[in-house]
C-alpha cells in the first residue's frame, strides 16, 4: 500500500494550521507576526515532520526530501532570479494612476505573463502601478486586480506563464497547445479588465482634486533604466526552457533522483541574479524601493507550506486509494475538473494538482496506454478535460494570497509602500468570492458544461 493511502485525512491538520496562521495573526498580533513569522512556519513545519518522520520513518523522509530538492528549493530559486532581475529593471515617468492608464498597466502586464512568467511580469509592473497612485486614496483594488490578472490569469498561453502549464508540456502536452486557451482567456482577462475600469472609474470620482490633477512642476519622460537586465531575464527563461528540452540523465541527491539538466538551470538562474546585483546601480534599486523583505516572507513561509502540504498531495497521490476517495471519484464532467483542480489550486501548489487531475483523466479514459500517447489522444478527442485543468490550475491561483507565489510577493511590496491590503480572509470575502468565483462560473457555463 501506499503512503498515501494509509495517510488519515487528519494529517493535513497543520498546513490547514499554518494557513490560519498567516489568516489571523497579522490581523490579531500584526507586530508579533511582522518579527516571527519564519518561527511561526517552522512550529507548523515540525509539528508535521517529526510524528511523520517517527511514524513512517525513512519512507517518510524520502518524501519530505524529494519535495525539497525537487520543488521547493527550485521553487525559490526561479522566484529569487526573477525578483532581483525584474527589481533592477525601472521603470520612470510621472505617471497619474487614471483609470486608463491603470488598465493600461494590468493590460500590458496580462499580455506580457505568459511570456516573462507571472512572476516576472509581476515583480516588473507592480512599483510603476504603485507610484502611479501614490497619491490615491483608493488603491487596494487596483492591486488585488493586477494580483488577479498579472500574477495569475495572464500566465495561462505558455509553458513559460505558469508553473503547471510547463509541468504539463515536461510530460508530453505541445509547448504551443496552450494557444488554444486564448478563448479562455481571453472572455476571462476581457471581463475582468472591463469591471476594473469601471469600478476605478466610479472610485476615481470620488478621489481628492489633488490627486486628480497632473503632477506639478517638470513632468519627467518615461524612460526605462536598468535595460540591461532585460539580458538577465532572457537568460532565466532561456534556463527554464533548457531543463524541458535537454535531457541529460539523473543524479542521485540525499536519495532522491534530480535531472541534471534542472541543477544546471538553477545554477544559471542563480549566475542572472547574481549578475543583475554586480551590474545593477545602487540608485537604480533605491529609486525602484528594492528591498529583500518580500522575498524572504515568501521563501520562509512557503517553505513550511510545502512541508505542510506533503500528506495532501500523497492523499491526492493515492487517487480512489486514498481518504479523498469519495472526492476523486466523483469527479467525471470537464467542469468537476475545472473547479476541483482550480479550488485545490487556490490552497495547494496547482503543479502537483495539475498533474493528479491529468494523470486521472488519462487513466479514466486511456488507461494502460504510455503517458505521451494518452496525453495527445487526449487532446485529439478530449480536449476539453485538458482545457479545463489547465484553465482551473492557472486561474484559480488568485483566489487567495497562496494560490500562487506572486500573489503574496504583490501583497508584501504593496504593504511596504503604505498599502493597506486585506487580511487572507478579507481578500477573499471581498475580493476573490464576489468577484472571481462568478467570473469562473460564467467561464464554466460558456466553455465546460
Amino acid at each position: 500500500m501506499s503512503l498515501g493511502a494509509e495517510l488519515p485525512l487528519w494529517s493535513v491538520i497543520p498546513f490547514a494550521g499554518i494557513l490560519l496562521s498567516i489568516a489571523i495573526f497579522p490581523l490579531v498580533t500584526p507586530r508579533f507576526w511582522h518579527h516571527h513569522f519564519g518561527k511561526v512556519s517552522a512550529f507548523w513545519a515540525l509539528v508535521f515532520a517529526v510524528p511523520f518522520v517517527a511514524f513512517h520513518g525513512g519512507e517518510a523522509m524520502h518524501e519530505i526530501l524529494h519535495i525539497y530538492i525537487t520543488d521547493y528549493i527550485p521553487f525559490i530559486i526561479l522566484l529569487w532570479a526573477l525578483f532581483t532581475v525584474a527589481g533592477g529593471i525601472l521603470i520612470r515617468g510621472s505617471f497619474n494612476g487614471t483609470p486608463g492608464l491603470n488598465t493600461l498597466f494590468l493590460l500590458i502586464g496580462t499580455l506580457i505573463a505568459s511570456w516573462v512568467g507571472t512572476t516576472g511580469a509581476a515583480m516588473l509592473l507592480i512599483r510603476p502601478v504603485i507610484r502611479a497612485n501614490a497619491r490615491r486614496r483608493h488603491k487596494v483594488h487596483t492591486i488585488v486586480f493586477f494580483i488577479f490578472l498579472v500574477a495569475n490569469i495572464g500566465g495561462s498561453l505558455t509553458p513559460l506563464g505558469d508553473p503547471p502549464l510547463f509541468i504539463g508540456c515536461l510530460h508530453g502536452v505541445p509547448f504551443f497547445w496552450t494557444f488554444r486557451l486564448i478563448t479562455e482567456s481571453a472572455v476571462a482577462a476581457g471581463l475582468l479588465l472591463s469591471l476594473y475600469y469601471l469600478l476605478d472609474r466610479f472610485l476615481w470620482s470620488r478621489e481628492t482634486k489633488e490627486a486628480q490633477q497632473p503632477h506639478e512642476g517638470p513632468q519627467e519622460k518615461i524612460r526605462i533604466d536598468g535595460l540591461h537586465n532585460l539580458v538577465f531575464l532572457g537568460g532565466i527563461l532561456g534556463g527554464v526552457l533548457l531543463s524541458g528540452l535537454w535531457h541529460a540523465g539523473t543524479v542521485n541527491i540525499l536519495g532522491v533522483h534530480q535531472h541534471i539538466q534542472n541543477i544546471v538551470r538553477d545554477v544559471l538562474l542563480v549566475s542572472m541574479g547574481l549578475l543583475s546585483l554586480v551590474t545593477t546601480s545602487k540608485k537604480i534599486h533605491e529609486d525602484n524601493a528594492f528591498s529583500w523583505f518580500p522575498i524572504k516572507e515568501v521563501a520562509y513561509l512557503f517553505a513550511g507550506i510545502f512541508m505542510t502540504i506533503v500528506p495532501a498531495l500523497l492523499i491526492l497521490r493515492a487517487g480512489e486509494q486514498g481518504a479523498l476517495a469519495g472526492l476523486i471519484a466523483s469527479v467525471r464532467e470537464p467542469a468537476h475538473y475545472f473547479w476541483i483542480t482550480g479550488g485545490l489550486s487556490s490552497f495547494l501548489d496547482n503543479t502537483p494538482t495539475y498533474m493528479t487531475f491529468l494523470s486521472s483523466a488519462l487513466g479514466r479514459f486511456f488507461p494502460g496506454v504510455p503517458e505521451r500517447e494518452a496525453i495527445h489522444t487526449l487532446i485529439a478527442h478530449k480536449e476539453i478535460f485538458l482545457k479545463a485543468i489547465a484553465t482551473g490550475a492557472v486561474y484559480m491561483g488568485a483566489n487567495t494570497y497562496i494560490g500562487n507565489a506572486p500573489n503574496f510577493m504583490v501583497r508584501s511590496i504593496a504593504e511596504e509602500n503604505g498599502i493597506e491590503m486585506p487580511s487572507f480572509f478579507g481578500y477573499m470575502l471581498k475580493y476573490s468570492v464576489p468577484i472571481l468565483v462568478p467570473t469562473f462560473i460564467l467561464i464554466t457555463v460558456l466553455f465546460f458544461l
